[in-house]
C-alpha cells in the first residue's frame, strides 16, 4: 500500500470511527483509543497482510468507501473465514451502490483466496444496515455479538 493509500485508508477510517452514530453507540465497550489506535491497526495490516486487509474505493481518486477484512479459522466450517468490520460509504455516495459493488468484489476476492465465509456484524438498531446485508445474501445467526477488552 503506497503513501496515498495509507492517507486515504486513515483519513476514512478516522472519519467512521468519529462520525458514525451507531459506531458510537458502543465504541466505549469496545474500547475505542482513538487515532493512535487506528494507526497502530493500519501498520498491523501493513506488517502482517495474513491477518487481513483494509479494502478502499475510490471515485476521481479520492477514497469514497472501505472495509476492513480480517481472517480467522472457523472449526464449524473447517477452514479459513473473513470477518468483515467497519464498512462505511462517504455520505454524499450512499445509495449509489459504492457498497453493493465493493462487497461483490470482495465477495469474488475472498473466494479466489479460498476464504469459505464472510462473517459480519450489524448495530441492533441499525435495521436498515441488516436488511441491506440480507438483501446481499447475509443469514441471521440469531446470537449477540459480545466484547471483552483486555
Amino acid at each position: 500500500m503506497n503513501v496515498t493509500r495509507i492517507d486515504d485508508a486513515r483519513a476514512i477510517l478516522n472519519s467512521f470511527l468519529r462520525h458514525d452514530r451507531h459506531y458510537l453507540a458502543s465504541s466505549t465497550i469496545y474500547g475505542d483509543k482513538g487515532p493512535k489506535a487506528l494507526n497502530r491497526a493500519i501498520k498491523l495490516f501493513l506488517n502482517h497482510p495474513e491477518l487481513g486487509f483494509v479494502w478502499l474505493a475510490y471515485e476521481k481518486k479520492r477514497p469514497i468507501g472501505v472495509c476492513v477484512v480480517c481472517y480467522a479459522i472457523s472449526t464449524s466450517i473447517g477452514g479459513l473465514v473473513a470477518k468483515l468490520d467497519d464498512v462505511f460509504v462517504t455520505q454524499d455516495k450512499r445509495g449509489h451502490g459504492v457498497a453493493t459493488n465493493m462487497l461483490s468484489e470482495l465477495a469474488s476476492k475472498l473466494k479466489r483466496r479460498s476464504i469459505l465465509r464472510i462473517d459480519t456484524a450489524v448495530y441492533k438498531g441499525n435495521r436498515r444496515a441488516e436488511k441491506y446485508y440480507q438483501h446481499l445474501g447475509f443469514k441471521s445467526l440469531g446470537e449477540e455479538r459480545l466484547s471483552l477488552v483486555l
